[in-house]
C-alpha cells in the first residue's frame, strides 16, 4: 500500500502524523510511504532522519494526497485540502466530526474511506487512540489554567498551592475520565483543593481509591454541578461521549455568579464544548472573557507540546494503522470489530452512529453491511 504524511496546516500545529521509527515499520512490511518535506520538523524529525527511514519525500502535498491509498495525520483536513480528496483514499486521523459538519459533507462527497482516532474502540471499551492525547490534554489544561489565572492574563490571581496562611485554589473537573483524571494529578500534584465529578458511580470509587482523601468526588447532577462551579477558581471541562457531541453541563447562567477572573478550560472543545459559552479558540489567541469568566477552549492543545504528543501519539496509532495496511481496510473491517469502530465515512455512507445522533437528515449504515 502507498502510505501518505503531510505537514498539518491547522494553527499552531506542530504534530506529524508518522515518525521516522514508523515509517521503518510500515517499510519493513512492505509498503511505500511518502512524506512531506519539513513535516516532521516541528516535532523534531528533521527530513533527514525520514529518508534514512525508507521515505520518499515530496514537495507538493498535493501530490501525496492523489498518489496514496492512505493518508495519515494528526487532525483534521481542513477545506483547503478537500479538493484533493479522491474516492476510495483512506483517510486515518482525528476527525471529531461532530463538531465539523463541512468536513463530514465534504468526506461523504468525496466517498473517503475515513478512520477516525477518537472512536476507534478496544473490546474493553477503552478508546485507544484518543487516551495519549487525553492524557497530554488533562495535564496541559491544569497548566494552562494555572497561567490564565494569573492577573496578567485576566485571571483572579491566584496561585493554585497557595502559600501558608492562603487559601488554596479550588479545581473543579467535570468528568473522570482520562482527561479529568489525569487533570487531577496534576492539580493535586500542584497543591490544589480538587473536586472531581463523573456521572459513574464506579468511576467515583475508583478516583477515590486512586486519590484518597486528596481529591473530593461528587456525582455529576445539575445541582452539584452548580455548586462547585461558582465556589471554583479553575473549571476543567472533560466530558466525552465517543463520536457524539458533547453535553453543555457547564451553563452560561452560572457566569455572573462565579468568582470573577476565574478560568473555565474546556478541553472537550473538538467535539463541540460541554459550555455553553465554549466556542473554539487557537493557540494564537488562545482564551476570550465572558461575564467575567476567562474561557480556554484551545481546538488543538496538545499541538503546544508537539514532540510529547507525536510520540505519544504514534506509539498508539502505528498498531493498527498496520493492520489496516497490511489487510486492506476491508479485511481489516471484517476481521475487526475494533477496526470497524473507527470508520466515519465509507463510500458516501455515515457509519458512526454517535454521528447520526449528533444531526438531523443523516442515516447510519453498519460499515460491515458495506464491505
Amino acid at each position: 500500500m502507498k502510505i501518505g504524511c503531510v505537514k498539518e496546516i491547522k494553527n499552531h500545529e506542530y504534530r506529524v502524523g508518522l515518525t521516522p521509527d514508523n515509517v521503518k515499520s510500515y517499510v519493513a512490511n512492505g509498503h511505500h510511504v511518502y512524506i512531506e518535506k519539513g513535516a516532521g520538523v516541528g516535532s523534531g524529525f528533521p527530513d533527514e532522519e525520514y529518508v534514512a527511514a525508507g521515505a520518499s519525500l515530496l514537495e507538493d502535498p498535493q501530490e501525496i494526497w492523489q498518489l496514496v491509498d492512505m493518508m495519515v495525520k494528526v487532525k483534521e483536513p481542513l477545506p483547503c485540502e478537500y479538493p484533493f480528496f479522491h474516492e476510495g483514499l483512506i483517510l486515518y486521523t482525528y476527525l471529531h466530526l461532530a463538531a465539523d459538519q463541512q468536513q463530514m459533507d465534504a468526506l461523504l462527497a468525496g466517498k473517503i474511506k475515513s478512520v477516525a482516532y477518537e472512536t476507534l474502540q478496544e473490546t474493553d471499551g477503552s478508546l485507544p487512540l484518543l487516551a495519549p492525547m487525553s492524557q497530554i490534554a488533562g495535564r496541559l489544561a491544569v497548566q494552562e489554567g494555572a497561567k490564565y489565572l494569573e492577573k496578567t492574563y485576566g485571571g483572579r490571581g491566584v496561585l493554585l498551592a497557595g502559600v501558608p496562611g492562603t487559601p488554596k485554589a479550588h479545581v473543579v473537573i467535570l468528568g473522570g475520565g482520562t482527561v479529568g483524571t489525569n487533570a487531577a494529578k496534576i492539580a493535586v500534584g500542584m497543591g490544589a483543593n480538587v473536586t472531581v465529578l463523573d456521572i459513574n458511580l464506579r468511576r467515583l470509587e475508583q478516583l477515590d481509591d486512586m486519590f484518597g482523601a486528596r481529591i473530593q468526588t461528587l456525582v455529576s447532577n445539575d445541582a452539584n454541578i452548580e455548586r462547585a462551579v461558582l465556589d471554583a477558581d479553575l473549571v476543567i471541562g472533560s466530558v466525552l461521549i465517543p463520536g457524539g457531541s458533547t453535553p453543555k453541563l457547564f451553563k452560561a447562567s452560572y457566569l455572573p455568579e462565579m468568582k470573577p477572573g476565574a478560568v473555565f478550560v474546556d478541553v472537550a472543545i473538538d467535539q463541540g464544548g460541554c459550555g455553553e459559552t465554549s466556542h473554539v479558540t487557537t493557540h494564537d489567541n488562545p482564551t476570550y472573557v465572558q461575564d467575567g469568566i476567562v474561557h480556554y477552549a484551545v481546538g488543538n492543545m496538545p499541538g503546544a507540546v508537539a514532540r510529547t504528543s507525536t510520540i505519544a501519539l504514534t506509539n498508539a496509532t502505528l498498531r493498527y494503522g498496520l493492520q489496516i495496511a497490511n489487510q486492506g481496510l476491508e479485511e481489516a473491517i471484517a476481521a475487526s470489530d475494533v477496526i470497524a469502530s473507527g470508520v466515519n465515512t465509507y463510500d458516501g455512507k455515515l457509519t458512526c452512529k454517535n454521528l447520526v445522533d449528533s444531526y438531523d437528515g443523516y442515516e447510519y449504515v453498519d460499515v460491515r453491511s458495506l464491505v
